[in-house]
């Protein structure tokens, strides 16, 4: 009795396993087709979540059945009429690895043998899908900490040391396009720069960012002793999937010897696509990249991709010396030295199933779909005439509008109307979509980045719109 676990299971663990796999089972097929409906969560199910922690165990049966219901009847982006923001949609060969790196549980903070070749590999193979010369990377929770990561290793650079002085009043900046994600004003806050100390700067007619007025402010700015530390240009900005102008952004770095970080975590993806590489021409020349594997290379929650050209600045922004953490001759770094985090989890296993079951090929084709999906949206939208196209695609996102002939003119009742618009379309539960503001316009902003999507459902989310958009107005 002495050598059973503390925490015993009441069933044996094949059982167990069993239950676990025909759940997964049962949710796959479900995401082949769209439901009609989202079901609503039922009072039993409610009524468990009001309960305190019991004392006795409950049967673990009974407990996955219970957690069956709560995700069957939570929003899953894995499903394929799910349009709103950027998700990801839990690629089955993920979810299976998911599950094996947390019943392993490798920690990747120091050497984890294996595991660290593993997750150098799936690196390099990123860098060499999206024609990134990488020196070195890091797997992280996501876009956030992937641009924290890329940006403390441009401060670092740009003011050597400043890691362990601070920025003792000295001021400095980061220059990115007012479509730029909310990620680079945290990271500013959280580096010391100040959110005031981001330039957000303007943009043109396609949304990208005005390149002139990025190297007038890094002008002005040094001009005024202020510090550049880095340019952000983002390759598919989350409202409009623009892609800033990376080659002339490159020229105006390299002119002044700062930092240039493309922020790639939802489109970066797209340049996989050999027809739409000429659209990221210039990323070659970047210092940093992210992408969000979870986003747009189909895997489930979580898994962000950090890439820097030279493997010396994340060593120059991360390396230390602990007690608990010693280097020698033979591994002159750990983990822990090129990345924000300490305990990690084994996140790079899904990632390198993932593009050693499917290969480039098939990656490549499957963004190729939803990019092709997002021009059948744009095309079905222009061929009516109470929609409007917004933003003409260059990724696969479609921001647009309903506008019955009625409203035609009338800005504020028509904001109205499309945020009324999407709230309905989401009790409906037959499409999932999400509103935006784009231009001063509030929309619906349909997002392809699903490889379980057809055409027939993109069909079907303008065929919602106009049913019930028409619907609320009689």
């Amino acid at each position: 009795m002495q050598n059973r676990p503390s925490l015993p299971l009441d069933i044996s663990r094949a059982d167990l396993i069993q239950q676990a796999a025909q759940i997964i089972g049962d949710a796959w097929s479900s995401f082949d087709q769209a439901r009609p409906i989202e079901p609503a969560i039922s009072e039993v199910l409610r009524e468990l979540t009001t309960k305190p922690l019991g004392n006795a165990p409950t049967p673990a049966l009974l407990a996955l059945e219970e957690a069956q219901g709560f995700l069957d009847t939570s929003l899953a982006q894995s499903r394929p009429r799910y349009f709103a923001f950027v998700g990801s949609s839990g690629l089955e060969i993920g979810v299976l690895a998911d599950a094996l790196a947390s019943c392993f549980d490798v920690n990747l903070a120091t050497s984890a043998k294996s595991a660290d070749l593993i997750e150098r590999q799936a690196l390099e193979w990123v860098a060499e899908l999206l024609g990134f010369p990488s020196g070195a990377g890091t797997i992280t929770s996501g876009g956030m900490i992937s641009n924290l990561t890329a940006l403390t290793a441009a401060r670092e650079r740009a003011l050597p040391n400043v890691r362990r002085t601070g920025l003792a009043s000295r001021p400095c900046a980061l220059y990115c396009s007012s479509e730029a994600h909310y990620s680079v004003s945290r990271a500013a806050e959280v580096l010391g720069i100040g959110a005031n100390q981001v330039r957000s700067l303007p943009i043109d007619a396609a949304h990208r960012v005005n390149t002139e007025a990025v190297a007038a402010a890094i002008d002005a700015d040094i001009a005024a002793g202020i510090v550049p530390v880095a340019v952000i240009a983002t390759a598919g900005t989350t409202l409009t999937g623009a892609i800033d102008p990376l080659e002339e952004l490159a020229d105006i770095c390299a002119a002044r010897g700062v930092w240039l970080h493309v922020d790639g975590a939802y489109g970066l993806p797209g340049a996989a696509v050999l027809e739409m590489r000429d659209r990221f021409t210039g990323l070659e020349r970047a210092d940093s990249i992210s992408v969000d594997a979870h986003k747009w290379l189909y895997l489930p929650k979580a898994c962000g991709v950090v890439l820097v050209k030279n493997r010396g600045d994340l060593a120059a922004a991360f390396t230390h010396d602990e007690s608990y953490m010693l280097h020698d001759e033979h591994q002159p770094y750990n983990a822990v030295d090129l990345t924000l985090e300490y305990s990690r989890p084994f996140r790079a296993l899904k990632l390198w199933l993932a593009l050693r079951v499917h290969g480039a090929d098939q990656y490549r084709a499957a963004i190729a779909r939803n990019i092709a999906q997002a021009q059948l949206c744009a095309d079905l939208i222009r061929g009516s005439s109470e929609l409007e196209l917004l933003v003409e695609p260059q990724l696969s996102t479609v921001p647009f509008r309903h506008v019955p002939k009625s409203l035609i003119g009338n800005e504020s009742v028509l904001n109205q109307h499309n945020l009324s618009l999407v709230k309905t379309m989401q009790d409906d539960g037959r499409v999932y979509i999400s509103s935006a503001l784009v231009d001063g316009k509030i929309c619906l902003r349909p997002c392809f980045v699903n490889f379980r999507t057809s055409n027939g459902d993109v069909q079907t989310l303008i065929d919602v719109t106009l049913e019930l958009g028409n619907k609320a107005r009689n």
